[in-house]
């Protein structure tokens, strides 16, 4: 706990979307279903994975954990904007507050390494088709897995540690419909020149070096592409990329708005849309973008399908 003149926070107040509350039925019930949708849809694709034999690859190996991690995330932040949609009290508890952020940046964090993790696997699997076998071993794809599960907890537990370090004075009202660390920041009657630089070095490291390897894998994959003869064949290769393509454009670009472009008088607004789209929404899109976009998945959803219907 941190006192400042005597007063202990306890407790904070998570403001949400205070121009809404006329909407927040209509809010509540969106978001109720995206939230479902998206654990029907990361859930079902686990259990999809692990059922049919034809996906036990490398690939749904990644997905079923980027899966995973999706519900995690989207977990720790959206029951409790659901419940704030329906009640007066929107308090959450300094312990409360401080999981909610461990768990959050937890996953988020594992989410990047993931979906770099994957690039690496379409890069080996166009570009080295005969090493694929020996290089995307079980073992590898196990380290590189747990790999993103410790970036994550180290980056979460940093930044919750240094940002609940901080003495909270000026108020206990968060702009925001979870606990996340620049509208925490604004609370702190102490220096916060460490924590933000903080923020910027380790959320900026995390990225440059999730998309770098990402780009790489994709430069690699394209030029591959290109040297291909067969117009279908460059087709057929590229498909099996879109699918992480569009995930990783989705995500990226999402974060990079969050947490690295600079502030702009509405930037608090502008912060929460983005969040909605990145806490709720993607985790919702994922599961979608890979059962629509590929063949594996949609041939084992129709087999699943023909024995129970």
């Amino acid at each position: 706990m941190t006192k400042e003149n005597g007063t202990e926070v306890t407790e904070f107040y998570l403001l949400g979307f205070g121009g809404q509350q006329e909407f927040r039925s209509a809010l509540f019930i969106v978001f109720f279903v995206i939230y479902m949708t998206s654990m029907v849809g990361n859930t079902g694709m686990i259990l999809l994975i692990n059922t049919d034999s034809r996906l036990q690859t490398p690939m749904y190996f990644f997905l079923q954990h980027l899966a995973f991690v999706d519900i995690c995330y989207t977990s720790a932040i959206t029951p409790k904007m659901l419940q704030n949609f329906m009640v007066e009290d929107k308090c959450i508890s300094y312990r409360g507050c401080l999981l909610q952020l461990l768990v959050y940046a937890t996953f988020a964090t594992s989410d990047c390494y993931l979906l770099a993790a994957m690039a690496v696997d379409r890069y080996i699997a166009i570009c080295k088709p005969l090493h694929y076998p020996i290089i995307m071993s079980r073992t590898v794809c196990i380290l590189l897995v747990a790999g993103s599960y410790l970036m994550g907890s180290i980056n979460s537990s940093v930044q919750t540690g240094f940002t609940f370090s901080l003495s909270f004075c000026k108020s206990n009202h968060i702009n925001h419909f979870f606990c996340d660390v620049p509208p925490i920041l604004t609370l702190s009657c102490s220096s916060t020149d460490i924590n933000i630089m903080l923020l910027v070095v380790v959320v900026g490291f995390n990225l440059t070096l999730t998309v770098s390897v990402v780009i790489f894998s994709y430069i690699c994959i394209l030029a591959t592409i290109l040297k291909m003869s067969s117009a279908a064949g460059r087709k057929k290769t590229f498909s099996t990329c879109a699918s992480h393509l569009t995930a990783v454009t989705i995500f990226y670009g999402t974060l990079c708005y969050m947490y690295l472009l600079p502030p702009s008088e509405h930037s608090q607004e502008n912060m929460k849309v983005a969040s909605v789209f990145y806490g709720t929404v993607i985790p919702m899109l994922n599961p979608l973008i890979y059962s629509l976009r590929n063949k594996e998945v949609k041939e084992a959803i129709k087999m699943i399908a023909k024995k129970f219907f």
